[in-house]
């Protein structure tokens, strides 16, 4: 009898990568470290070069295919994802305000907690982008926008096999590594003896911001499905793999060929998906800026540092800006 082979998903294997890192890294010779560290920090270049292809190849004929309401709806997009990742930092700074001295204590993280051993890679390769990432949302509306008006049919097809290839090169070559980039991570941490931190204070604080972002991605689908009148627990369903896929990455940009395919099972129309996903995982930031709300204010509690409300404010008005010019890659 042929035994079945077990397909593993892509979050079975990040945990397995996890657990594997953790262990390995408190023991393993410096030297392996430093080999880890190498194709990390090489598979972060490829992964920065590739997200820009992407925008170029997604955007731009979905703005040919939406023709001239593309502009007002870019403007829609923006203002949407601007206002949801502000409203997602209110949300996380006055649950974590709340909630943190109960879990928390002055002084449980120190600096002396952390080591300052560093491990560099053997050698660094530099792969610069196209372009970065604002360039190529601008340049995607400049051709398709260019399309539309001078009737290039040559020039829209050639983008959506261009595309093609790039989303290709993300599923075949990208994805399938990132649980091993992920076990050079921890791996690295492991070995720098911060994994402790990370297992012990970090767990309570990262599972928090994992909490209010579950929280507050639920809250926006109730919202989108009364708006759409279509059921958001099914949606919700439909996108779980691109979450879980998402979460497991920390990785918005790289995710994009994943989401894009679960969007679709909720009857979203193409041209649409393949417009909004890529610009939105660079400015509807909501699960980063969650997470990177409870974790300042975690360490501001922790080292007796107060975060008056006005000055936060001021931090998430320009947060949300801020992330347009920081793409989702990679933690």
């Amino acid at each position: 009898m042929q035994l079945k082979k077990i397909k593993l998903g892509l979050f079975p294997k990040v945990v397995i990568a996890i657990t594997l890192g953790a262990v390995l890294g408190l023991f393993l010779p410096d030297v392996f470290i430093r080999i880890f560290k190498t194709f990390n920090v090489l598979f972060a270049q490829l992964l920065k070069f590739s997200v820009p292809l992407l925008v170029l190849g997604l955007v731009t004929p979905a703005v040919a295919n939406l023709g001239k309401g593309a502009g007002k709806m870019l403007l829609l997009v923006i203002a949407v994802s601007y206002i949801s990742t502000v409203g997602g930092a209110l949300f996380s700074y006055t649950c974590a305000t709340n909630f943190f001295p109960h879990i928390l204590e002055v002084g449980e993280l120190s600096p002396e907690a952390l080591s300052e051993k560093t491990f560099v890679p053997f050698f660094e390769l530099k792969i610069p982008p196209v372009c970065d990432m604002m360039t190529a949302i601008v340049l995607s509306f400049v051709i398709g926008l260019g399309c539309i008006f001078i009737n290039t049919p040559n020039i829209k097809t050639w983008f959506e096999e261009f595309g093609e290839i790039v989303k290709l090169f993300i599923e075949k070559a990208i994805i399938p590594l990132l649980p091993i980039y992920i076990f050079t991570m921890i791996c690295e941490m492991s070995a720098k003896g911060v994994i402790d931190v990370v297992l012990g204070t970090g767990a309570k604080v990262i599972g928090t911001g994992v909490v209010l972002s579950i929280l507050y991605l639920v809250a926006q689908y109730l919202i989108a499905g009364l708006i759409a009148r279509k059921n958001p627990l099914r949606c919700l369903y439909n996108i779980l793999p691109a979450y879980l896929t998402g979460f497991s990455i920390c990785s918005s940009a790289a995710v994009i060929p994943v989401t894009t395919k679960c969007t679709l099972k909720s009857g979203v129309n193409e041209d649409i998906a393949n417009f909004v996903i890529p610009i939105c995982s660079n400015t509807h930031m909501c699960g980063s800026t969650i997470k990177l709300v409870t974790t300042s204010v975690a360490v501001a509690y922790m080292f007796g540092v107060d975060i008056p409300l006005a000055l936060f404010v001021n931090f998430a008005l320009m947060q949300a800006i801020a992330a347009v010019s920081s793409p989702g890659v990679m933690g």
